[in-house]
């Protein structure tokens, strides 16, 4: 038998004030959302009566017509209840009407959430492990949703030429932008596998894919870079995403990499070819390349503030010199210090590709 002791355990369980502040704070954005659709771009020269209609209108469409008819009439019954017309049973009866709506509602909600979380659970699956060693090279990478399931996509696809690595972010978030990453995800490995492409030849293969069915109007955002089997430099080509970040060990200092690219399913494939550049960079041992999605220097802490590029370019530059693990653990731990207990507006997701430093033996141990 469960005690009153457990069960309020139970029932209040989660309800930190961090927490607490975070869901009101979504729920307060998902009313002002229904409020929007409900009253549209003539809302300010609507009554209060006609904007409660509204409201109550945008609200109930989202039941089925049976739940709907139902808690129509239980409304109905309530609102006559003072004047007598109805039967004295009737007035219970709407309440308890409302009430297992209620239910029917969470219980469907809860079927909903199991297949999201399956959903999210399929999604980690296909995502490449997070850290990763491969030819003199080492990688380390982050993602969190700010959804349960998001629309950032990373990979790391090795083959007898070298390593690709591609980062992506699908328009919009939730998830329809994570089956759309799926989608780009299975292209991508289809394309390298088959072509062993370059960046460049990649993207423009993507776009064909994208481009190819009319009524897709998504667009994809992305950065590909290759790094070729024992060679000190890497190529990359940027499909309207963020700039990458380089870390070049020699002068301990970061630079933005730049390469015009618009997103991929904006343009055809013959605006595409002629607009984005593919380019080579040097990449000793110690240097380190930063790629990254819009949602991580776009976070916000309390007080509306973007953690941004500058912020972002500074902890680089401090911690460049440590291996990919540690740098990202170090960005890692200034977001989250500047965030506080702000939730997150975007999927984030990030990376760091390091050339390891190789002690080189003497010369006679070598022969040796």
């Amino acid at each position: 038998m469960v005690s009153t002791k457990d069960f309020a355990k139970e029932y209040l369980s989660g309800m930190t004030p961090e927490r607490l502040g975070a869901e009101l704070n979504a729920d307060k954005n998902r009313l002002r959302l229904l409020y929007e659709e409900a009253v549209g771009e003539e809302g300010q020269d609507l009554s209060a009566p006609a904007k409660v209609i509204a409201l109550a209108g945008a609200l109930t469409r989202r039941l089925s017509p049976t739940r709907r008819l139902a808690f129509g009439v239980s409304v109905i019954t309530m609102l006559l209840s003072p004047f007598a017309l109805l039967p004295s049973f009737a007035t219970p009866l709407a309440f308890v009407a409302i009430f297992v709506l209620l239910m029917l509602e969470l219980l469907e909600k809860s079927d909903v959430k199991k297949e999201i979380d399956l959903a999210k659970q399929i999604q980690l699956s296909l995502l490449p492990q997070s850290d990763l060693k491969v030819d003199g090279l080492e990688t380390y990478s982050f993602a969190n949703t700010a959804e349960v399931v998001g629309g950032d996509y990373i990979d790391f696809i090795e083959n007898e030429n070298g390593l690709y690595v591609v980062i992506a972010d699908v328009a919009g978030k939730g998830l329809a932008a994570a089956l759309y990453m799926v989608r780009v995800q299975a292209l991508v490995k289809m394309i390298i596998e088959k072509q062993s492409p370059s960046p460049k030849q990649l993207f423009l293969e993507l776009n064909d894919y994208i481009k190819s069915n009319s009524k897709d109007k998504t667009f994809v955002t992305a950065v590909a870079a290759f790094f070729p089997k024992e060679a000190s430099h890497f190529l990359y080509a940027r499909a309207g995403h963020n700039h990458p970040l380089f870390y070049e060990d020699k002068t301990e200092k970061v630079a933005e990499l730049n390469a015009n690219g618009f997103a991929l399913g904006m343009t055809n494939t013959k605006k595409l070819m002629a607009y984005l550049n593919e380019v080579q960079i040097p990449f000793e041992e110690g240097d380190s390349l930063l790629l990254y999605t819009d949602g991580l220097n776009e976070a916000r802490n309390n007080e509306n503030e973007e953690f941004g590029i500058a912020s972002l370019i500074t902890i680089f530059e401090l911690y460049g010199r440590y291996g990919a693990h540690a740098i990202i653990k170090k960005i890692q731990a200034s977001l989250g210090d500047f965030i506080g207990n702000s939730p997150i507006q975007d999927d984030i997701t990030f990376t760091c590709i390091k050339r390891t430093k190789i002690d080189k033996l003497p010369a006679a141990e070598t022969e040796a």
